[in-house]
């Protein structure tokens, strides 16, 4: 059950007096602890809002409601004004329900082993060990990608064999036969050569790609007027290893010079959010956050800047993110006082910039899904966006869905299937005959299912599983007419499951969901599309498959039914005793004798009835 603070109703009086002037208000608990700090351009609206009905609170604000003994607040001049100090409040005193972010950029080293076959790698720290050091780098991220792209330009090895030792030993590995290690392993390279390859792989590494191509060229045509003509054939691979890395980088390059591009996923517990930093066109960095809870999206994405930028000292001129952030406005004009020159929040519609977006959405769905191990990252980035596009407060990890299926009213059945953070969870399905509605009435006949699904979770609720546990969302097959048909009933037994309809176009594939107010149409090139169309088929397939079950059976039994002496026991009964109907053509008179239930009269009327059905079917036949 919900914890409700005790002292709501003497807040909200003291909230009412607020007056209705720019400031910040600090939330304590009964310790004296600041737990949360806001700001708010009228302070009696936004402070009362806390205090008042807890139904329209995302679940992290009736936490901290639950929790607050006391408030204190601040006038400021501006909302602006008001913005500035709340950013020096929360980065002081840390509240425990503000989105808090940890800076954890260290400094980072390339290390150069000693000895005669030194090795090139990452380091946090310079130790004592006879290693040089080149750095320091603020980007670990940045270290790891350049000494990536080294290693196979000059063909270093990236392998913990250690050399001589390992020296002709084992075969080489696959590296050596993709021309991306020249293979000291098998001798393939002298020492003083690989030593060349490791000060130019360095020159390049702390010169940069461009330096390198020129030092390396003005070799290569040295080389070629020393007649060494082995060596500037290496040397020539080696720039055309630097071209065709560039190339490939160009995938995630940026016709604007200077930005970061900041996108953000959730689950049922927590946000990531993935920021690319790129400068001079190229991503030079990356990083990646998770934040457990938060408000709603707008509110979590203003937060977010505001933490972000309050510990970092570099502030682009232009921040590109995946939606519109909470004060927009208020929020670029902090940043470009910080930054002393103009920034711009853009959100892109189309084009590079909105591709770039989507690239860094699809790696934050991959790094959440990585981190709680139960989804891949399509499938966390699909219930993410299904979430954002019906509006949801979290992505619906639980979700149900119903189809009815009927042949002219008649024989009416409904499917149910479950999804499970994206997946199918079979083991959930269920099956309904339609009982209390004769002819074709599909709003009858879903309001039917949805009643009995409820009822049975008020039977099972105590167990948790099945029946006994509520979805997320639930999609009907249909369009606005099921959803009004069916909320009522939801309403009535006070259930506030989020209810929609999966409409379908004149080719039988999804092209909107139905909501209470009308459509939400969803794009084709969108995950949320995917994943609504692959329910659809789910449980339009489920339902029709249990409709022709139901049908072969109907026609089965009126086959035994239509024999004297056979009525719906006998029939049932002999269904299970042999498996199915061509079996019980197959069996003989003393079998169908043996079946429970059957007398030698009434098998011997089976087995006559049924053979002589099969005479007049050859007859027919010839």
């Amino acid at each position: 059950m919900e914890e409700r603070n005790p002292h709501i109703q003497q807040l909200r009086r003291q909230a009412m007096k607020l007056p209705l002037h720019p400031g910040v208000y600090l939330m304590h608990d009964k310790t004296g602890t600041i737990i949360y700090v806001g700001k708010a351009k009228a302070l009696k609206n936004r402070v009362s809002q806390y205090f008042g009905s807890p139904k329209n609170h995302p679940e992290k604000v009736r936490r901290m409601v639950s929790q607050v003994e006391w408030f204190e607040y601040i006038l400021c001049d501006s909302e602006f004004e008001a913005l500035v100090l709340e950013c020096s409040l929360i980065k002081q005193y840390r509240p425990k329900y503000n989105i808090l972010l940890k800076d954890d950029k260290g400094y980072h080293y390339i290390r150069i082993s000693p000895g005669e076959w030194p090795r090139i790698s990452e380091a946090k720290q310079v130790a004592e060990d006879g290693a040089s050091y080149v750095g320091p780098y603020v980007s670990s991220w940045a270290v790891k990608q350049s000494i990536d792209e080294a290693q196979k330009i000059f063909q270093l090895p990236s392998c913990s064999r250690r050399f001589p030792q390992e020296i002709g030993k084992g075969r080489p590995c696959l590296n050596y036969f993709i021309k991306q290690c020249s293979a000291p392993c098998r001798g393939k390279i002298r020492p003083e050569e690989y030593r060349e390859q490791v000060r130019q792989a360095l020159d390049f590494l702390e010169g940069g790609s461009a330096a390198a191509v020129k030092r390396m060229t003005r070799e290569m045509e040295q080389a070629a007027e020393n007649l060494e003509f082995e060596k500037a054939a290496r040397l020539r691979d080696r720039l055309a290893a630097i071209r065709k890395m560039s190339d490939q980088q160009k995938v995630v390059a940026s016709s604007v010079p200077e930005q970061d591009v900041i996108a953000m996923v959730q689950n049922e517990s927590e946000r990531c959010f993935e920021v690319f930093r790129f400068q001079n066109g190229r991503l030079c960095d990356r990083e990646t956050f998770f934040v457990k809870d938060g408000g709603g999206d707008r509110e979590a994405r203003g937060e977010f800047l505001q933490q972000y930028y309050g510990i970092r000292d570099r502030v682009p001129p232009r921040v590109t993110m995946d939606d519109f952030p909470d004060g927009q406005e208020l929020l670029a004009r902090w940043l470009g006082e910080k930054a002393g020159r103009k920034v711009t929040i853009h959100i892109p519609q189309k084009g590079e910039q909105k591709q770039l977006v989507e690239m860094c959405r699809t790696n934050a769905a991959e790094q959440l899904a990585q981190r709680t191990g139960r989804n891949t990252g399509h499938e966390t980035a699909a219930l993410d966006e299904l979430a954002r596009l019906l509006g949801l407060e979290k992505p619906p990890v639980y979700l149900e869905a119903y189809d009815i299926s009927n042949l002219g009213g008649g024989e009416n059945v409904a499917g149910m299937v479950v999804f499970e953070n994206g997946r199918p969870l079979k083991s959930a399905y269920r099956k309904f005959k339609i009982k209390t509605v004769q002819g074709q009435d599909d709003y009858g006949s879903m309001r039917e299912v949805i009643t009995r699904r409820l009822e049975e979770y008020e039977k099972n609720r105590d167990s948790g599983e099945g029946f006994g546990r509520l979805p997320d969302c639930i999609l009907l097959d249909g369009g606005s007419g099921h959803v009004a048909a069916v909320a009522p009933i939801l309403q009535q037994r006070g259930y506030s499951i989020p209810l929609f309809g999966m409409v379908k176009d004149d080719k039988h594939r999804t092209r909107a969901i139905a909501a209470g107010g009308g459509e939400v149409a969803i794009h084709s090139n969108r995950a949320a599309f995917t994943l609504i169309g692959t329910i659809q088929e789910e449980v339009h397939r489920f339902a029709i498959g249990f409709h022709r079950q139901q049908r072969s059976k109907n026609h089965i039994s009126s086959t035994l039914t239509s024999i004297e002496g056979v009525g719906i026991t006998r029939a049932k009964s002999l269904l299970k005793y042999f498996g199915t109907m061509a079996a019980i053509r197959r069996a003989s008179a003393e079998e169908l004798r043996a079946a429970p239930g059957m007398t030698r009269p009434a098998a011997e009327k089976v087995y006559r009835a049924l053979h002589e059905e099969e005479e007049a079917e050859f007859e027919g036949d010839s």
